[in-house]
């Protein structure tokens, strides 16, 4: 891994998990990201998602994660607070409006920003959407809402899980921009999950798997 700034934003100690019955995914692993857009790089299968599940205070594991001074084993709520993470495979917000979905992931976020969330809805076209349950929108209008969350969130750890899945080719040239601009005017830590290498945006840091001690 490279390293993204001098003064990193997520510090990942001695971090060991393992699901039961498999190999261990991770045995002692540390790791320092800073500031800027991370990825996360791997095949299809080699635990991408649960990395991000990981980093978000979601799954349970040994060791341990500080983040806004902040950390995981200390107050787990309060590391929570400081992530944004939507997993992609969720059902949560199927009965609720766009709208509403948008207002339950920026609860208790005081930097989010207003003017870079009504950006995100035109340059996702979502405006026709918003109204809508959650469960009427295809799986690409449903990602857009939670990436127009995303990327106007003040948190200090965003999290996106293969961010392009569903996104027609005109969404996904707005979502590189958008990314681009976030992770170059904030000191946000955007962490990207992605089996193909984002070549259309400028990186902080690259993390492979396989992941090992360090």
């Amino acid at each position: 891994m490279n390293s993204a700034a001098s003064e990193p934003i997520l510090v990942v100690k001695d971090l060991c998990f393992a699901y039961p019955g498999h190999p261990p995914l991770l045995s002692g692993w540390s790791a320092s990201i800073g500031a800027g857009l991370t990825q996360l790089y791997g095949d299809d299968g080699s635990g991408k998602s649960t990395i991000l599940r990981l980093l978000a205070g979601r799954l349970a594991a040994k060791g341990e994660l500080t983040l806004a001074r902040a950390g995981s084993s200390r107050d787990l709520k309060s590391y929570q607070r400081s992530v944004f993470f939507v997993d992609p495979a969720t059902d949560e917000f199927d009965e609720v409006t766009a709208t509403d979905c948008t207002s339950m992931l920026r609860a208790s976020d005081a930097g989010f920003d207003e003017a870079r969330w009504g950006s995100c809805v035109a340059g996702f076209s979502l405006a026709p959407h918003l109204a809508k349950p959650m469960y009427m929108l295809s799986t690409g209008s449903k990602r857009k809402v939670w990436l127009a969350a995303a990327l106007a969130s003040g948190r200090a750890l965003t999290l996106l899980d293969e961010p392009t899945a569903g996104l027609d080719n005109a969404s996904i040239r707005f979502l590189w921009r958008a990314l681009a601009d976030v992770a170059g005017s904030s000191n946000r830590a955007i962490v990207v999950a992605s089996a193909a290498r984002l070549d259309a945006v400028p990186l902080s840091a690259l993390i492979e798997l396989p992941l090992h001690a360090s």
